[in-house]
């Protein structure tokens, strides 16, 4: 098989995997020193996790890479497509209302650009700045580096307002920004340039090596764990509960932040509860949990009817910002008020499931788990019994391993 190198910038760090078929060769990583918000920040961590891989691995061998960033950051350039200040980040939201009344006048009711935390609302506010030619997506901008080129990808475009069903910027955004700010878009895993001679001395990296489109961190990392036929679905057991669903059509509920990325020809449609590891930590910490595991028999059902949440307010699969925890009544024993907390949070996720194939998602058919749940091994049978989908190892949780996935399948075609 031939080497693809991916890169995955994440929230504070950097890190870069090389793949040889389904082999991984190596991993390197690098935090983030000074300021997430910084470009130049970005950039030596870059260099700090290529070095770190190629130390381990043969870096200049790779003839693919491919870059994924986080959802909905973006950055203002210059004439000279040199960064203007700071980025804004995924969780950078606009404090001016006009900004989200504008979108949400204009923008197709489907459209992931709606609300103040949207890439689209951030990109208005890069668009005041003095001397902006461009703005583009972090993971554009870490591209550009290897390729000298910007441009950008289905799925980072999505939440600035990119229509991925007619495959290009929509009619009304001109409403609402200069659409010539904004980048060229390329399928996701589209050859979009080569390395050039200056990064290949850079970097490490073999000149000419193709520069393939990226994805956004959350669909690398669904990649990544190997998932890749319609109906596998993938559950990320975090502080909140994620899923994602591989869909062979687009899913859009704008009401319950339901939207679908379009990787290629098929879809990846998911959805966010604020119910999981988060709402688990208010009563029990890791160590109690584990311990009360071991009391619980995961094929019984505990008789309890949770909804368990951290604080009031629910969005997928119940819509309903005022949505009470329930968690009463409270048993004396303590093993059996948890298998109840699992078995709620696994209910959740079943409708969850459920409510995207309502949408037009096809049937959970296979389940991949993520995230830190995923080692209770009392849970995981728990919601084998409560999902009644089968369950399939995740092949790695590294982003970095599925975007550079994505660019071996360019290596391929």
């Amino acid at each position: 098989m031939s080497l693809a190198l991916g890169v995955d910038v994440g929230t504070s760090g950097v890190r870069a995997a090389l793949v040889d078929g389904a082999r991984v060769l190596g991993v390197g990583k690098a935090a983030m020193a000074g300021d997430r918000r910084s470009p130049a920040v970005w950039a030596a961590a870059l260099e700090r996790a290529l070095a770190d891989l190629a130390a381990v691995a043969p870096l200049d061998r790779a003839e693919a890479v491919a870059v994924d960033g986080t959802s909905g950051t973006v950055l203002a350039l210059g004439a000279d497509d040199a960064p203007l200040g700071d980025a804004l980040m995924y969780d950078d939201a606009v404090d001016d209302p006009a900004i989200p009344a504008a979108i949400a006048a204009r923008a197709a009711r489907e459209s992931a650009a709606h609300g103040a935390s949207s890439g689209l609302a951030r990109a208005m506010i890069l668009a005041r700045r003095p001397g902006v030619r461009r703005i583009v997506h972090q993971a554009d901008w870490i591209a550009s580096l290897f390729s000298g080129l910007l441009a950008s990808d289905e799925s980072n475009a999505l939440k600035t307002g990119y229509d991925p069903v007619a495959r290009r910027w929509p009619d009304w955004l001109p409403h609402v920004i200069d659409p010539a700010l904004l980048p060229e878009v390329h399928q996701c895993g589209a050859v979009a340039g080569r390395v050039t001679r200056a990064a290949a001395r850079r970097f490490g990296l073999a000149e000419g090596a193709l520069v393939v489109a990226g994805v956004t961190d959350g669909c690398a990392s669904f990649l990544a764990t190997g998932a890749d036929r319609p109906g596998d679905g993938v559950t990320a057991l975090g502080t909140t509960l994620t899923l994602k669903l591989l869909s062979d059509r687009p899913v859009f509920a704008p009401e319950n932040g339901v939207y679908s990325h379009r990787i290629g020809d098929v879809w990846l449609a998911g959805g966010a509860s604020n119910s999981g590891g988060g709402a688990l930590a208010q009563h029990f910490d890791a160590a109690r949990i584990a311990a009360l595991s071991a009391r619980i028999d995961p094929d019984a059902d505990s008789g309890l009817d949770y909804y368990p949440l951290p604080r009031p307010g629910e969005r997928f699969p119940v819509a309903d910002p005022t949505l009470p925890p329930r968690l009463s009544p409270r048993p004396d024993d303590d093993a059996r008020f948890l298998h109840g907390l699992l078995e709620g949070i696994a209910r959740i996720e079943a409708l969850g499931y459920r409510r995207l194939a309502a949408l037009g998602a096809p049937p959970l058919a296979r389940l991949r788990t993520v995230g830190g749940g995923a080692a209770n091994a009392t849970w995981t049978a728990m919601r084998a019994r409560i999902l009644g989908a089968p369950a399939a190892p995740a092949a790695s949780e590294e982003a970095a391993v599925g975007v550079a996935r994505l660019a071996q399948a360019a290596l391929r075609a």
